[in-house]
């Protein structure tokens, strides 16, 4: 069992299609964003497809809404944008200014997702992970690298409870 763990190194990620991803990623982001290029970018999911869901409305019988999830460190707004999993189009940009939420903070259980309460009525939870193997239900990237400058920005400028 020790050797094997220390040969298998899990799947490869293919960079080549990441970076096509990313591409489309903010292509779509593009669209929907005035200014698109002040906002750096990763891939999320939410649950919440009755407050994002673009995905279910354009023919994906899945319970999970694709994110683009746009932020800004000088403006301290997040900007999410709903798609679907082959990035073929997105819905109308929804965005949270740290100045505008009732709270925001991460959540460790029962999943690492990034909360945020625009209002009393509702939330956002927006899981965010390297990489995910399903691409029938989420986007295909690598993001390391943006994933921790995110959770950064998010605990250190935009959390708060």
């Amino acid at each position: 069992m020790g050797l094997f763990k220390k040969l298998w190194k899990g799947p490869e990620i293919d960079m080549e299609k990441s970076d096509v991803n990313k591409k489309k990623m903010r292509a779509l982001f593009r669209q929907a964003v005035e200014e698109d290029e002040r906002y750096r970018l990763i891939f999320g999911y939410t649950e919440d497809v009755s407050r994002f869901n673009y995905g279910f409305v354009h023919g994906s019988k899945t319970r999970i809404g694709n994110l683009i999830v746009g932020w800004n460190e000088d403006s301290e707004t997040i900007v999410v944008v709903p798609t679907v999993p082959d990035l073929s189009g997105c819905g109308e940009p929804a965005y949270y200014r740290r100045a505008e939420i009732a709270k925001a903070y991460r959540n460790k259980y029962p999943t690492d997702a990034f909360v945020i309460y625009p209002d009393r009525r509702g939330y956002i939870g927006i899981n965010a992970y390297d990489w995910l193997e399903d691409e029938s239900l989420y986007v295909y990237v690598s993001q390391e690298e943006e994933l921790e400058a995110f959770t950064s920005f998010f605990m250190n400028r935009f959390a708060k409870k």
